[in-house]
This record gives C-alpha cells, structure tokens and sequence, in this order.
C-alpha cells in the first residue's frame, strides 16, 4: 500500500491528486472543527456545521456520514466518522476509530483515502503513527492512504517500512 504525507491545511488538501475519498474524524465535543475537519467545512460553505446544528449527525462513535464535495475540492466525497468524546481521547478509542474507518472505507469500495490522524492534542505522535499502522492500514483494503500531517508525524511516516 502506498502511505504518503501532505501538510495540514488547505494546501494539503488542494494537493491531493487520485484520491477517491477524504475521511474526517469529528468528536461530539468538536465546537468549532478543529483541523482538516474545520477547513473541509469552511470550503464546503458550512455544510458540515449544518448537519451538525440539525443534530442528524452528532460525532458519537460509530456514527457516520458522506458529503459530495460538490466540486468544491478535487476528492469527490467525505467520509465523516465520528470519534465520540475527543477530550480524553486514549489510544484504545483511537485504534477502534481508525479501524472502524477503515472498514466502512472498505466496504464503500474506496480505493485511495485522504485522512488526518485524530488526537493531535491529546495523545503522542508515537501512539497516533502505532494506531494508524496497527489499526487503519489493515483495515482497509485501498491502495493508496495520503495523510494529512503535522511534521512529526509526517517524519515517521516517511521513515515507515512497507
């Protein structure tokens, strides 16, 4: 499988290329969206923010929802999952939310993912590259997974084997 970096941003996101899907992870306690979340949202005119107003979806864990871009960015859809209470997030619920992903990614047919790794804040960049390695990539069966980085995480993720 092929792993890439691209920095967090609008740039990043703007640089994907051959990417079937962007995948966000959002928490019940996101107010305002933090990350990639927040810029997705910002590009897509509030959209994301309105299905969250409506309550339809919340960011409990297992929920789950898919937006069109609309044009709005060169990947077609968004998968948004929800990460549950993200203060307080642990490697536990983090390695069950990247392997969730990575199933419903799977079953969708998605050959290649944009994501951000949740838990920025809160957990280790070890712990949050070990999750996406133990958790994601053998969940999801695509053949491509860019990853919107900070330089840490975009470091070992450049250093990673196979």
């Amino acid at each position: 499988m092929n792993v890439s970096a691209h920095e967090l941003g609008l740039g990043g996101l703007d640089s994907l290329a051959d990417v079937d899907a962007l995948c966000l992870f959002v928490g019940e306690d996101d107010r305002p969206l933090p990350g990639t979340a927040g810029y997705v949202d910002w590009r897509l005119c509030g959209a994301l923010s309105r299905v969250l107003q409506s309550g339809f979806f919340v960011g409990a864990q297992d929920d789950s929802l898919l937006l069109p871009t609309d044009g709005r960015f060169s990947v077609p859809r968004v998968f948004v999952m929800g990460l549950g209470r993200r203060r307080g997030l642990e490697p536990s619920s983090l390695g069950e939310a990247l392997a969730s992903a990575g199933k419903v990614l799977t079953r969708a047919k998605v050959e290649s993912v944009a994501l951000e790794v949740p838990g920025q804040e809160a957990l280790d960049e070890s712990v949050r590259f070990s999750a996406l390695q133990e958790h994601f990539l053998p969940a999801f069966r695509g053949r491509k997974v860019a990853v919107l980085a900070d330089k840490e995480l975009a470091r070992r993720l450049s250093g990673r084997k196979g």
